[in-house]
């Protein structure tokens, strides 16, 4: 290699688009999440209304997390519980199939 190293690290030659003189990037626009379970009222999360709780478990059976789902933090908490007593009560499944 003609005795230089060679880094991995993350430079700005590496990426491929470049920009022009006098351009500035604007930030992109993202919508903030709202808490669905706050914007409808609803205080107490039950575990056996499983239709309520699918949305929040994808294909692979987990939960979605706040970040993703859009949830508050005291929701979340709530919701993760119904979710877990829903499962022990084989109302929603562990895993996918």
């Amino acid at each position: 290699m003609n005795g230089k190293r060679r880094f991995g690290g993350r430079g700005k030659a590496g990426q491929g688009q470049q920009q022009k003189e006098g351009q500035q990037r604007r930030p992109m626009f993202r919508r903030r999440k709202v808490c669905k379970f706050c914007a409808d009222k609803i205080d107490d999360i039950n575990y056996k209304d499983v239709k309520l709780l699918m949305p929040f478990v994808p294909e692979r059976a987990k939960v979605l997390p706040r970040r993703i789902s859009g949830t508050c933090a005291m929701h979340q908490r709530k919701l993760r519980t119904a979710i877990m007593r829903a499962r022990q009560l084989a109302l929603i499944p562990y895993t996918a199939e």
